[in-house]
């Protein structure tokens, strides 16, 4: 039931963290970013691995433009960042 509480909670802050300016959703959502696949893990093990996969799909959904920068990062690209 706890971690039922604290996805909650996760869920809460990026929905809030999505509303400031972008200017200041670097750090939270860096933080979210980093907390979002250790949260994955806890609900693939408590849960199993089908709500884990679904937590994932929404994830990937939420953080879809931070993680094609960062995957463009690793393949020695250079994108902008948005002004």
């Amino acid at each position: 039931m706890t971690l039922l509480w604290i996805c909650v909670l996760w869920v809460f802050a990026s929905a809030g963290i999505a509303v400031l300016p972008l200017r200041q959703q670097f750090l939270p959502g860096a933080f979210l970013l980093l907390t979002g696949p250790l949260l994955i893990l806890l609900i693939a093990f408590q849960v199993g691995w089908f709500m884990a996969l679904l937590a994932l799909a929404a994830f990937g959904s939420m953080f879809r433009n931070p993680l094609m920068f960062l995957w463009a990062k690793l393949r020695g690209q250079n994108p902008a960042l948005p002004q």
